[in-house]
């Protein structure tokens, strides 16, 4: 075929089809991601990463939030939803520093979880030790459930 000797194409080797795909995928991301304005990096997930539980009369949030201090943290609960907001600042190791591997982020950060239950917003509790961040929601009384006697 007269375009391989010119452009290297079409190249049938197995294996590296898939890598050309692969780089094409990557080149494709990067550029959609500086035309709308994000960040080249990828995104290292969800943060805080959390966990909510329920029982009887409560909901339970524990979130991992290490590095955050209490001052950094916003929570503010309404009906069914409670937010929780704040700051991770990391110090700034050296300036002239090279970095080898970066994956420790900084920076304002927000989740907003619906509970699908009306909560008693006036009793919410909060406390944050080790870097776990422990919410304790009252659920109201018309969200509890109710025992019923069979007559």
């Amino acid at each position: 075929m007269i375009l391989k000797p010119y452009f290297g194409w079409p190249d049938v080797r197995f294996g590296q089809t898939f890598d050309e795909f692969d780089r094409m995928r990557r080149q494709l991301d990067l550029l959609t991601g500086n035309l709308m304005g994000r960040p080249a990096t990828r995104s290292a997930g969800v943060f805080p990463l959390l966990n909510l539980t329920e029982d009887k009369d409560h909901y339970y949030i524990r979130a991992e939030l290490p590095g955050v201090k209490a001052e950094n943290l916003e929570i503010q609960s309404t009906g069914t939803t409670i937010s929780i907001s704040g700051e991770r600042k990391i110090p700034v190791e050296n300036k002239n520093a090279k970095y080898h591997r970066r994956e420790r982020e900084a920076g304002k950060f927000s989740r907003v979880i619906n509970l699908g239950k009306e909560i008693n917003a006036d009793k919410v509790e909060a406390g944050l030790a080790n870097g776990i961040l422990k919410v304790v929601l009252p659920k109201a009384e018309k969200a509890k459930p109710k025992q019923i006697t069979v007559k």
